[in-house]
């Protein structure tokens, strides 16, 4: 009488699943679509946004920088931006710190 049965000889299962070659280029392809849609593609839009935002700017133009100051621009330079934050304070911000344009009549001086 044989109590312990014969063991068949099976192969181990792929870690993958079994796929070819194929399918794991494909599902990374679709990986990289999705995080280009979900994250970098908007951030570009942004990003181009802001650019035309700070290239757009005059004086008089009433803003908020990234610091929460409200101002009124009184001078451009090629970096630089003066805000009027009241009758007699002024100050120097780099055009980078402005967030975004406020309309008109949100800065009352």
């Amino acid at each position: 009488m044989n109590f312990i049965p014969s063991a068949l000889a099976q192969s181990a299962p792929s870690p993958v699943g079994g796929g070819s070659p194929l399918d794991l280029v494909i599902m990374i392809g679709v990986f990289f679509l999705i995080v280009y849609f979900i994250i970098i593609r908007p951030q570009n839009k942004r990003t181009r946004k802001q650019r035309e935002m700070i290239a757009a700017l005059a004086v008089g133009d009433e803003v908020l920088t990234s610091g929460g100051v409200l101002g009124k621009i009184k001078k451009i330079d090629e970096s630089f931006v003066v805000l009027e934050v009241d009758k007699n304070a002024r100050l120097t911000v780099q055009k980078q710190a402005i967030s975004s344009l406020m309309p008109n009549g949100t800065f009352r001086s």
